[in-house]
Order: C-alpha cells, then structure tokens, then sequence
C-alpha cells in the first residue's frame, strides 16, 4: 500500500469521526467509534468501518441513520478533504471490537485458575497489593549503584 494512501485513510479515519460527532444531530445515531477507513486503489471508493455501543436493534437504527447520511458525509468529506474526486463512502459495521471481548472472556472462562502473578520487574504493583520492599531500609548505606552517602545529614 502507497504511503500517500494510508496518509488519506487516517485522515479520511480523524474527519469522518469528527463528522459523526460534531456535525451529524440525527437522534437514531448512538455512541459510533470510527475503528477503520479502507480507500481502493484509485481513491474512487471508502468503506469506512464503525463500532456501535448497544444492543441489536441500536446497531440497526445506526446503521440505517449512517446510510440515511452517506451524501451529507461524502459532501463534508469533499470539503475537508481536497482531491480530484471524492470517493463514495460505504459504511460498515465492525463487530471486531465485540468478537475480542467475547473470545478474551472464553478464554478466562477456560483457563485454569493459577497463583497470582508477581509484576514484572518496573511495573507498579496491582491494586491492593503491597509494593515491593526497597533494597535497604538505611538510604545513607554507601552503594555501589550510588557512591558515597552525602555528607552533612
């Protein structure tokens, strides 16, 4: 993929999402993420991928009002974006989002429970967890890592 092309997805990606926040006032539309822009080849075509919050019958009513939408999009999209040709904007809804949260909680669901993990080596420590002992309790101790303690405590 052309570098010039995956400039025009991440900017078409950051206007369509200021679009549907900003500019579009239909009440059928809920909570939409843009999550993904694909422009063909010739720039001629965007399908732009959405993730709804909400149940079924929102995901549909959505949809339908983005549909209902696509000229008023493409149009600002036109404005915004200065090309030859603005391409004819698609929208489809991304259930990707929604598959991970299903598998990750398949995968809890199956994984057998085991002692809890000690943090790796920098991380903070979880939440109700003590954090880890300092290396000595006299912070005067003359250390390799440090040199000399500082004089005149």
């Amino acid at each position: 993929m052309s570098l010039r092309r995956e400039k025009l997805q991440e900017l078409f990606k950051a206007e369509t999402s200021a679009i549907l926040q900003r500019q579009l006032r239909d009440p059928r539309i809920g909570f939409v993420s843009v999550t993904d822009v694909e422009l063909s080849g010739d720039l001629r075509h965007a399908k732009i991928f959405v993730s709804v919050l909400g149940d079924e019958e929102a995901k549909r009513r959505t949809m339908e009002a983005l549909e209902h939408a696509t000229g008023f999009v493409r149009g600002e999209l036109g404005r915004r974006v200065q090309l030859r040709y603005t391409p004819e904007v698609l929208f489809r809804l991304d259930e990707s989002i929604e598959r991970g949260t299903r598998v990750v909680a398949l995968l809890r669901e199956v994984a057998p429970p085991g002692p809890a993990e000690a943090p790796a080596p920098g991380e903070a420590p979880a939440v109700g967890e003590a954090p880890a002992p300092a290396d000595s309790p006299d912070d005067d101790a003359p250390r390799p890592d440090r040199g000399r303690p500082p004089r005149g405590r």
